[in-house]
């Protein structure tokens, strides 16, 4: 496997000056120390603004710091580094880059948390979720399994979410549309929308791993073995990928026509301000979509990426660096994400699926919270993000690239493999 890592961070900490004290809610972004009166000072960052959204999960992440910060007043204090997801993994590197590495950081399992475990950045977690029983609060070790490497944890995860297709059940009965569980309804469905006068579909090819998701589901559906290709039995010109970016193109023409521009948080509100019929998302997105239009959600449904048997599934995670000075506060500052107060938000408020064993009130959950569990119970399995799922980060992003330049007609599906194909030969291999 062929890391570029270091190289980035070293790009990185030319910009690390410009990051400095940028997107903070406080006005220090250094790591822990001991102030003057002995409080242990350490740093939390996440990619959004907690004092700006009204994204119900970033809400309770604010209220898990808020309950640290007050329980652990005169012992330890954790200040708030906050960027947009866009730009998270960019100024997180500058921070390390410049020594500046956050105490507790949030990242995404797969290849982004080997670019932190490999080069020693993160601390191994095994002996903090040792203490107290904390490990066993957990509903299994299967949920660390994305974030173990050589027998050691390196994350803890908050929450479990799926990428699902929302839909707005008004405009589906009014234009005569059916759920779609295949290919083929999909796209009649989207027709019939489209007929009736609505957007069928807001997505964001602005936010390339988006777009990104949408062609895993359809890679997924020809059959693409991602392991396969990395071990070079297989081959991206197979014909796999060429048809799942043939049906990527097939399914654009019902996108809304500001797609190749629009961002996420964009495409997200085109679909609970209702001017588009379908957003395709993570279960994540629940939260923002109730936070922003609390009475949208009798008329919000789910239904799973129809033609596949699998869901793509992923969890947000908390890394400790293990630079930091204070490694006692880091873990219990974590654990404030992990506890019962925590976890009942995730489901009652969030909308998102529990970590631990935390017993919560369904009635109390969003609606589409319990599609979503429908949906996971019926799937015959899940896997990761495409972007998130290939050897290196490097790799992912290429393929996000890749799939945003079919979308824009800069290339056509058999150059997208042929692309693909030569990148993992000449990277991957």
């Amino acid at each position: 496997m062929k890391k570029k890592f270091i190289a980035t961070l070293m790009s990185a900490l030319m910009v690390a000056s410009v990051f400095s004290g940028c997107g903070s809610s406080s006005s220090s972004s250094s790591s822990s120390s001991s102030s003057a009166d002995g409080v242990q000072e350490i740093t939390w960052m996440f990619w959004d603004d907690l004092d700006a959204t009204q994204d119900l999960i970033s809400l309770g992440y604010k209220d898990n710091i808020e309950r640290f910060n007050k329980d652990y007043e005169g012992k330890y204090h954790v200040n708030v580094v906050t960027t947009n997801l866009e730009e998270y993994y960019d100024k997180l590197n500058a921070l390390v880059a410049a020594g500046e590495t956050p105490d507790v950081f949030i990242v995404s399992p797969g290849p982004q948390l080997t670019d932190y475990v490999a080069p020693g950045i993160a601390a191994p977690l095994d002996d903090y979720l040792a203490e107290d029983g904390w490990k066993d609060t957990f509903t299994s070790d299967a949920v660390f399994t994305q974030q173990t490497y050589d027998g050691k944890i390196y994350a803890v995860p908050l929450n479990t979410a799926a990428a699902c297709c929302f839909y707005n059940t008004e405009m589906f009965e009014k234009a005569g549309a059916k759920v779609p569980t295949n290919w083929d309804e999909m796209l009649d469905s989207c027709e019939k929308l489209q007929k009736a006068g609505y957007t069928p579909i807001t997505i964001s090819a602005g936010t390339a791993w988006c777009l990104s998701m949408v062609a895993g589901y359809l890679c997924e559906a020809e059959g693409v073995d991602l392991a396969k290709l990395a071990d070079g039995s297989a081959s991206w010109e197979d014909g796999k990928l060429e048809s799942a970016a043939t049906k990527l193109l097939d399914l654009s023409k019902y996108f809304q026509k500001t797609a190749a521009g629009d961002t996420n948080d964009v495409a997200t509100a085109n679909f609970y301000n209702e001017e588009a019929a379908i957003l395709i998302q993570g279960s994540w997105a629940i939260g923002q979509i109730n936070g922003e239009n609390p009475d949208f959600e009798p008329s919000c449904g789910v239904f799973q990426f129809p033609g596949v048997d699998r869901l793509i599934a992923k969890s947000d995670s908390l890394c400790m660096s293990s630079s930091t000075k204070s490694p006692e506060a880091c873990a219990a500052l974590m654990k404030y994400f992990t506890d019962d107060t925590a976890q009942k938000y995730t489901a009652e408020v969030g909308g998102k699926i529990p970590v631990t064993k935390v017993e919560y009130d369904a009635s109390k959950a969003p609606a589409q919270l319990a599609y979503v569990m429908d949906i996971f119970e019926n799937a015959k399995g899940t896997f990761g993000f495409y972007n998130e799922s290939m050897p290196t980060t490097e790799t992912g992003s290429h393929f996000d690239d890749t799939m945003v330049s079919v979308f824009l007609g800069d290339l056509t599906p058999a150059e997208a493999a042929k692309d693909m194909e030569e990148y993992y030969e000449a990277n991957c291999r």
